[in-house]
């Protein structure tokens, strides 16, 4: 299928967002690790702040997304509330160079993430504009792929870096700068095609008090979706089963490290998730055309199942490899197919407050998750046992799915 101008540049952005949730998932965590064990942290407490920091800036998207994705459904206001979030997730990203404290360090982070998480929820709502429903599945499966693969290039030189610092006669922080600068640069470079030609074709008119219209809105919604079943049981599903997905690809790296993996061998490991995942997403956007969504959504939640109870027991090296691969295997379809989902079936001009709702349930998710395996890990004092929790949250995500998918076939 031939991209359109307008879905190339959509899809760069996934490219460009990419990269900084690539650092989170690999290079930041153990370097944060670093920082940590600096000040005398243990390696448990290392895992539990990480889970706490990640669960902060969810929070605090959750809290703001349906309101800024109400406001963002208002004729010309979607576009400059998504430049304002993705900047100032671009100037965290770049600010992360200059902590040397782990709870500075910490705080700049969940600006950070603040930044990039709000960002998605004007960037996912711009699907309903830039591309035609029958073509969604396509478009949002090509966005994750070449996310994916696009995010190995800032990534790969951040890692030789980092790894070969002294080879290269540099310190570990001057590398982490440069890393820091680098990604943040290419996430702003790659997002100005889709600022530049992005227009917002479903929008309700400006109204007196655009900001107060909008909680009123927000709260007609919120009561609508009552109504509407399918999308209802449709967002608690999602609530459950993008918690495992959030929180493995949030905690893999801080996991590795708390069970003493080696730093180097995790990194790669998960570079080769971003290799996986890019076919992967791609396959699965083509299935879209052969099989219902709903089916290969259930496909992706059983195999993500089957991989957080893999997790529990693990404890070499090898087996994170494998972990990796599974998880590109699933990951870029679950959620690219979860977005052009719920993208059919709600409200076009009403699309960015159902897509702040649907960050509520995603991001109210992964706070839970996160949350969860700190609270689990300190008190066990094993990070194993932490992970049990996630395929929990799977079995139950599954079959509120399965319910939903029975009340509407999309």
């Amino acid at each position: 299928m031939k991209m359109t101008k307008l879905e190339k540049y959509w899809i760069l952005y996934d490219v460009g967002n990419s990269a900084f949730i690539m650092l989170v998932s690999t290079i930041i965590p153990i370097y944060f690790n670093a920082l940590a064990q600096n000040a005398g942290i243990s390696e448990v407490d290392y895992l539990a702040y990480w889970g706490y920091a990640v669960s902060v800036s969810t929070v605090i998207v959750a809290l703001i997304g349906p309101v800024l994705g109400s406001i963002a459904d208002t004729r010309g206001f979607k576009k400059p509330l998504f430049t304002v979030c993705m900047m100032v997730g671009v100037v965290g990203c770049a600010a992360l160079a200059f902590p040397t404290s782990w709870i500075i360090f910490l705080a700049v982070f969940v600006v950070a993430k603040v930044g990039y998480n709000a960002s998605l929820i004007f960037y996912d709502s711009m699907l309903v504009d830039v591309t035609t429903p029958e073509r969604m599945d396509v478009v949002s499966s090509q966005g994750y792929a070449w996310g994916y693969i696009g995010s190995c290039i800032p990534f790969v030189i951040s890692l030789v870096l980092v790894l070969q610092c002294e080879t290269i006669g540099i310190s570990m922080g001057t590398a982490m700068m440069i890393a820091f600068f680098l990604n943040a640069a290419w996430w702003l470079l790659v997002t100005v095609p889709l600022l530049k030609n992005y227009e917002q074709k479903n929008y309700v008119e400006l109204p007196k008090h655009p900001v107060k219209n909008s909680f009123a809105r927000l709260g007609r919604t919120l009561m609508d979706i009552k109504g509407q079943k399918h999308i209802f049981m449709y967002l608690l599903a999602f609530f459950f089963f993008i918690d495992g997905v959030y929180t493995i690809i949030e905690m893999a790296t801080a996991y590795g490290s708390a069970l003493g993996l080696d730093s180097s061998g995790l990194l790669l490991a998960l570079l080769v998730t971003q290799l996986v995942a890019f076919p992967c997403a791609l396959i699965f956007g083509k299935l879209s055309k052969q099989y219902e969504t709903a089916l290969l959504i259930k496909v992706c939640i059983a195999a993500y199942t089957g991989i957080a109870l893999f997790a529990i027991q693990l404890d070499k090296q090898w087996e994170f490899w494998l972990l990796a691969v599974l998880v590109g295997m699933f990951q870029g379809a679950i959620q690219a197919l979860s977005r052009s989902y719920f993208a059919k079936i709600i409200p076009a001009d009403k699309s960015g407050e159902y897509f702040g709702i649907y960050d509520i349930c995603g991001k109210g998710a992964s706070f839970i998750g996160t949350t969860l395996v700190g609270l689990i890990a300190q008190l066990t004092n094993v990070a194993n046992i932490g992970v049990a929790v996630i395929a929990v949250m799977f079995i139950i995500g599954f079959a509120l799915f399965w319910k939903a998918a029975k009340l509407n076939r999309v």
